[in-house]
């Protein structure tokens, strides 16, 4: 009995901090699909680009992996930026950004991967770090600081991140450019501007989570794939543009796959996401924490 406690104990607290990182790996698609209504489905590729320039960092400047996904973080601003810039001229211009806006970024997601395969090859390559071997105990809690320190980090990216939206102009107009363009033209605001600078913001984050990423498992280039269908359900469980909701969505999402593959096998964890996102389309289509 005591043994299955601790068990318990200890999947729920990894659940935890594991939906910390799921949280934050959301981000960019919480403000891209669920604020602009672009289906981003190219983030995770940027997530997986930011953990390889973070190994990167690491092993020629001996740069800590969190601090690495800062100093990209501006990089990866310009490139969301550009991102738009082609989006918008090519498709949402023209009103067609419906479906051919889609494959725009389905073959986004398959060219980063392919210059990954080509630049890094297809092994696994992990980062090193004085906190990724340690592990904090309490009793029997046991937390490995490799998942511990992301989630730290991931409170602080959301916490800053929805403080900013929420009490600067920039933010309420990001939060209003989907609803009523009209509205912001009137007031003097460009909304492809608005738009061109919020992706840049939604990719910046795909930086630091590339960074959470390496940090908690080793990665290979086609990594990025199995994380579209969890960042999507994050984003639509917790509720769309709601950035708190979005980390309800996650920590739930992170109890549930580790309890499935702690109680059940890991074969089963995958289908947890997409499960969870079925069931809650069915019962509760605009998530929980809806805005």
């Amino acid at each position: 009995m005591d043994d299955t406690l601790s068990l318990t104990v200890n999947t729920l607290f990894a659940g935890i901090m594991l939906g910390g990182f799921f949280a934050a790996t959301a981000l960019g698609v919480t403000i891209a699909f669920g604020m602009l209504n672009i289906v981003n489905i190219a983030h995770p590729a940027f997530v997986l680009l930011g953990a390889y320039l973070a190994i990167l960092l690491n092993r020629w400047l001996s740069m800590d992996p969190f601090v690495a996904g800062l100093a990209l973080a501006p990089l990866f601003f310009l490139a969301g930026y550009a991102v738009y810039r082609i989006y918008y001229l090519c498709f949402e211009r023209s009103g067609q950004d419906a479906l051919r806006g889609l494959v725009f970024f389905f073959g986004l997601l398959f060219l980063i991967e392919a210059f990954l395969i080509v630049a890094f090859g297809v092994d696994y390559q992990s980062v090193h770090a004085s906190y990724t071997d340690e592990i904090l105990r309490w009793g029997s809690l046991a937390v490995p600081l490799r998942i511990l320190v992301p989630f730290g980090v991931s409170l602080a990216m959301i916490v800053l991140l929805r403080q900013f939206l929420k009490r600067t102009f920039f933010g309420r107009a990001v939060m209003a450019v989907a609803q009523d363009p009209v509205a912001l033209r009137l007031m003097g605001t460009s909304p492809t501007g608005i738009k061109s600078c919020a992706l840049g913001l939604a990719t910046a984050t795909a930086a630091i989570s590339g960074a959470m990423l390496v940090v908690i498992q080793p990665i290979q280039p086609a990594l990025g794939r199995e994380y579209i269908g969890m960042v999507f359900a994050v984003c639509i469980l917790g509720g769309m543009g709601s950035l708190y909701g979005a980390l309800a969505g996650a920590v739930i999402l992170g109890i549930a796959e580790t309890t499935t593959a702690t109680f059940f096998g890991p074969s089963w964890a995958p289908a947890t996401a997409f499960g969870l996102l079925v069931l809650t389309l069915a019962f509760r289509p605009s998530g929980l924490f809806s805005r």
